[in-house]
């Protein structure tokens, strides 16, 4: 009898083991990656384009108000780009519709603030 009882505590500090890692995984893919963006222009920022690989811009959800200048706002990454590499390419489009360089960023420093 000592010897089922014996299995069944390793049988369940095995799974609970398992279980925990599980959960600790799945917190991790469901983490929101934040950085800050500072206007520094003397236009609004209507759009951020952003690119992995610099060639292949899309557009980066800052709202419909943009960034107003002298303001610094937090954003979000989508959690799809959770997988993605660190360094990313970003770009600025202004109220005039005019586009900025390209400049790139390593999104896994700590408190990352981006001047524009």
């Amino acid at each position: 009898m000592k010897n089922y009882l014996k299995i069944a505590a390793v049988v369940a500090l095995a799974l609970t083991s398992f279980t925990m890692a599980a959960r600790h995984v799945n917190a991790a893919d469901d983490e929101q990656y934040t950085f800050k963006v500072h206007n520094g222009n003397v236009q609004r920022i209507t759009k951020l384009l952003a690119s992995e690989d610099g060639k292949d811009y899309v557009k980066f959800d800052i709202g419909k108000d943009g960034i107003d200048v002298g303001e610094t706002v937090k954003v979000n990454w989508d959690k799809s780009t959770n997988k993605s590499g660190c360094k990313w390419y970003l770009k600025a489009v202004y109220a005039d519709k005019s586009v900025g360089e390209a400049v790139r960023f390593d999104f896994c420093e700590e408190d990352l603030v981006i001047d524009f």
